[in-house]
């Protein structure tokens, strides 16, 4: 019932949520093949559920790192695979064990822009388990339409070493993706995960169509 009451939220109160690059390996039968640590950065406070969104879509289990304070306001989340942040071991366990396993490095939410400090959690989650480690870049904003979109673009698994690079990589390249955008029409190049993105050659939708019949403004 809590996660249907979560993505229902972002399906009805997200335009849509796209992503781009390789997904965590899956076996042919459609299992999974491996767990990963995706690590995105945190500018959005939907950016937990975007992800559980993206995980839902392609089938698999979804487990995030939460602060004390965050899963305080809302222990319900404990029902769809959160953690309290001090519970890496746990979450190297379920990693190993196949899960995405979600480990935002900077904290906690960020003010938008550019990555800011990298934490060394994801990258101990993901060489405890064994699994690889994901940069990932994660855009909720508005754009030309009523309600916020989604992006989110998946890189290749990396190094310890390398993921504040990566991760900072895949976010200049999101968001170069968005600038040179029309921002009326979905970004090119991104696969729908859910929600229908209004375009400018969409009919008028009815509430508007009623209040020009009403006014008679032409």
């Amino acid at each position: 019932m809590v996660r249907r009451s979560i993505r229902r939220s972002v399906q009805g109160q997200l335009a849509g949520v796209w992503v781009r690059g390789n997904l965590p390996p899956f076996c042919p039968t459609g299992g999974l093949a491996g767990g990963a640590v995706l690590a995105p950065n945190h500018h959005s406070w939907w950016d937990g559920y975007v992800v559980l969104e993206v995980a839902a879509w392609a089938g698999a289990d979804f487990r995030v790192l939460m602060t004390p304070h965050q899963l305080g306001r809302f222990p319900f989340l404990r029902r769809v695979g959160a953690l309290a942040a001090a519970q890496v071991r746990e979450a190297a366990r379920f990693a190993h064990a196949g899960s995405w396993m979600v480990v935002f490095p900077e904290g906690a939410v960020r003010p938008s822009g550019p990555l800011q400090e990298v934490r060394a959690g994801a990258a101990w989650v993901a060489r405890t388990a064994g699994v690889p480690l994901v940069p990932v870049a994660l855009r909720v904003l508005m754009r030309g339409g009523q309600q916020p979109e989604a992006y989110l673009r998946f890189g290749s698994p990396v190094s310890e070493a390398l993921l504040p690079q990566a991760i900072a990589r895949e976010l200049a390249l999101l968001d170069a993706e968005l600038a040179d955008s029309d921002p009326e029409q979905p970004l090119a190049g991104y696969l729908r995960v859910c929600g229908r993105r209004v375009t400018p050659d969409d009919p008028v939708a009815l509430p508007a169509r009623m209040l020009t019949r009403i006014t008679g403004d032409r």
